[in-house]
């Protein structure tokens, strides 16, 4: 007995649905699957080209690290040889004013001492003088007679003459 609310598996209906599920897939296929596959193509190929240039990049940044890190190195070493030269230039400078300053003050302990070497004449000099004017009227009264200018000179230069051997000998000793 057949059951009237069952379908009956019939062939017609079997073939043409699987005719309609082919047509289906064709459809889908064409529509569908190939856009779809394209897409995840496209999308894995954007990938790819991401990763390699992220790789590219990286690799540039690893060769500019190494750049930079260079030439920090020779920019420490270029300091340091500033440095160094300023060093070197400023103790040159500073001797050459040391030795500046030495000779200034040597040379004027020179202008000094011939400074105070002309005064001591000068002052040895007036000295003389007035000794021979003090003589020569020590001597005028002692005499008791008025001496004559030549006199007075004679006695003066006479008098002048042994100073200065006394004195000679004073420095040598």
């Amino acid at each position: 007995m057949e059951n009237p609310g069952l379908v009956s598996p019939n062939l017609v209906t079997f073939f043409f649905t699987f005719v309609n599920i082919g047509i289906l897939f064709f459809i889908l296929r064409a529509v569908l699957f190939r856009p779809v596959s394209k897409f995840m193509e496209d999308r894995a190929k954007r990938i790819r080209d991401t990763i390699d240039q992220a790789e590219k990049d990286r690799s540039r940044a690893k060769q500019m690290l190494e750049q930079y890190e260079g030439r920090l190195k020779n920019a420490e070493a270029e300091a340091e040889a500033i440095v160094r030269t300023a060093r070197e230039n400023a103790e040159r400078e500073s001797g050459r004013i040391v030795a500046g300053g030495k000779a200034a003050a040597e040379t004027l302990l020179a202008n000094t001492r011939r400074q105070l070497e002309a005064e001591r004449r000068a002052a040895l000099e007036r000295f003389r003088t007035e000794a021979a004017a003090l003589v020569v009227m020590a001597s005028s009264r002692l005499v008791a007679r008025d001496l004559n200018q030549e006199d007075n000179r004679r006695y003066a230069g006479m008098l002048l003459e042994e100073l200065a051997a006394r004195e000679s000998g004073e420095n040598r000793a």
